[in-house]
């Protein structure tokens, strides 16, 4: 927690509690060693290498130090640095405690976290492994399955198991469900059989199911994932030398209702329920070359506009979740961002501007599944342009400005750029122009053919841009109606509008953790089969048996 008694997800190596992280070579290890009495908040103990938002917090910080501070880890060993145990999951006391609101914000950050895991692994040449060297339960099988190769101790102890449906009655909601089907194609009845043995599996059963790829002795466990490790990160592209890039301290001021990074700024009207954010484009071009990236380090451009809208993302869900809709506008000049974004295009090969842009992807999709009404309000001023239009084509609803509210203004323009067509894709895998124009493609590859053209809003809106051009006669009114009108509504109709309309086109395994999965467990967590009385997270520990509601709803 922060000075202010909220939720700081900001950390560093220094402050870690619950992780330690060891660098040789080309190899990293990750090896979880939970402090019992270390939780975010007081009330519970952390055993069993159990976690809470706290040991995610960390986590997903050690996740972006190893991309950026170590491109010469090509491969990353994730361990328990406890004997016989390797984790039992999410700590449940701490979800039996936890407001509805915190428990789905916490498996929506640990999912996200999972899936920075799986991109490392897929994307950025930092390939994951797990060693289980103990049972291994509930959110602590699923971390492992965030992994692109499992090994497991054969020693007649150490077992893997997703026991939420028999023991709580809940899900397992970081993707359990999800990634034992689809990604690793356990057939799926014997995935109904796994998903309801609260003892797991163990053994050759493991391995001939597919719930882990290599089984060992104890003895060689670590001897086996270190041989492994080294073969994933020979086949990797990263540099094998560094320097890499420090994420520095994020600064960040709050004060009332503002609050402050170097590239963001937010303000918080509570009682209309809305966060005014404005993003500032670059004040200075691009370098030269990729060199010249590393530089500048933690103060480029790209890179620190991902870290603050990463941490005010975060912020905001968890620590103001009363403020629903969250409205977007930038300030500088398209060229600027245009000419960040060319440089992003035209060395899209060199490891830091891959991590950067995939950093930039990540924050995007944080926006996509965020339970806010998004809009973006492009104004004379604006620098909706390239990677900060996505902004604009990831609201749900965008209004542009026709024409200008003072002598001398210019009107506002929103305008593409190559990074517009694929390189920030959406959860379904389409670019949020293909999901924005989906079944014509034409449409689509008419745009691309306008790449740095300036559209401005009567252009705009022929093209499908933006929602509505108001001129500036009916800009306040329709603007002001817009927001008022969607403060009236239901959150929690809002809530499944935007998610059952942000993701049209395919399915994939992302689009089912949050569409389906989460959508499910969010109903499980109210319900009283699970936080009643005699729910399973209600009387878990206590030695009784849950009492279920037999009707099926």
């Amino acid at each position: 927690m922060s000075e202010h008694g909220l939720v700081d997800f900001r950390t560093d190596p220094a402050r870690y509690r619950h992780w330690r992280v060891a660098v040789d070579g080309r190899v990293a290890r990750v090896a979880m060693d939970v402090q019992e009495d270390g939780g975010l908040e007081p009330g519970y103990e952390l055993k069993l290498n159990s976690y809470d938002l706290g040991v995610e917090i960390e986590l997903y910080d050690i996740v972006q130090r190893l991309r950026f501070e170590h491109p010469e880890v090509g491969a990353v060993i994730l361990t328990s640095a406890k004997e016989r145990i390797f984790c039992a999951g999410a700590n449940i006391r701490m979800l039996a405690r936890a407001s509805h609101g915190r428990k789905v914000n916490f498996c929506k950050f640990t999912n996200e976290t999972r899936l920075a895991i799986e991109e490392a692994s897929a994307e950025s040449g930092q390939v994951w492994l797990t060693a289980i060297n103990g049972p291994c339960a509930g959110g602590g099988y699923e971390l492992a399955l965030a992994t692109a190769w499992l090994i497991m101790a054969d020693d007649g102890t150490t077992s893997v198991a997703l026991p939420e449906v028999p023991l709580l009655g809940v899900l397992p909601g970081t993707g359990g469900l999800t990634r034992l089907v689809d990604k690793r194609r356990v057939r799926r009845d014997r995935a109904d059989v796994f998903c309801t043995l609260e003892e797991g599996v163990r053994g050759p059963r493991a391995r001939e199911w597919g719930l882990v790829d290599e089984l060992v002795p104890r003895s060689r466990l670590m001897e086996v994932a270190l041989a492994r490790a080294r073969e994933f990160a020979a086949r990797s592209d990263r540099p094998a030398t560094g320097p890499g890039v420090a994420l520095t301290p994020l600064a960040r001021e709050l004060a009332g209702d503002r609050i402050r990074y170097r590239h963001v700024e937010c303000v918080l009207d509570r009682a209309r329920g809305l966060a005014e954010i404005t993003v500032a484009g670059p004040a200075a071009p691009p370098p030269a070359d990729p060199a010249g990236l590393r530089e500048l380090g933690a103060d480029a451009w790209p890179l620190a506009v991902a870290r603050e809208l990463d941490d005010l993302v975060l912020h905001l869900r968890v620590n103001e979740e009363t403020v629903g809709l969250w409205v977007f506008r930038t300030r500088g000049t398209g060229e600027a961002v245009a000419a960040w974004d060319r440089f992003l295009a035209a060395h899209a090969a060199d490891w830091l501007v891959r991590e950067v842009r995939l950093y930039l992807k990540r924050v995007l999709k944080r926006l996509d599944v965020s339970a806010r009404s998004i809009f973006a309000l492009i104004e004379p001023g604006s620098c909706f342009a390239g990677t900060l239009f996505e902004l604009a084509l990831a609201a749900d609803r965008a209004y542009m400005l026709d024409g200008v509210r003072a002598p001398g203004e210019r009107p506002a323009t929103v305008r593409l750029t190559e990074l517009n067509f694929g390189a920030y894709p959406m959860g379904n895998g389409l670019a949020r122009l293909e999901t924005r124009f989906l079944g014509d493609p034409a449409r689509v590859a008419e745009l691309k053919r306008r790449l740095g053209e300036e559209f401005d809003a009567p252009a705009a809106a022929v093209a499908g841009l933006v929602t509505a051009a108001p001129d500036e006669i009916d800009w306040e009114d329709e603007v002001r109606l817009a927001l008022e009108a969607r403060a009236a509504f239901s959150p929690d109709a809002l809530t499944g509008m935007e998610a059952s309309l942000r993701f049209p086109g395919p399915e994939t395994l992302e689009t089912k953790i949050f569409g389906r999965l989460s959508a499910w467990q969010n109903w499980i967590f109210q319900r009283p089969n699970a936080v009643g009385p005699a729910g399973g997270l209600s009387v878990y520990g206590t030695g009784q048996r849950p009492a279920f509601d037999r009707r099926r709803a």
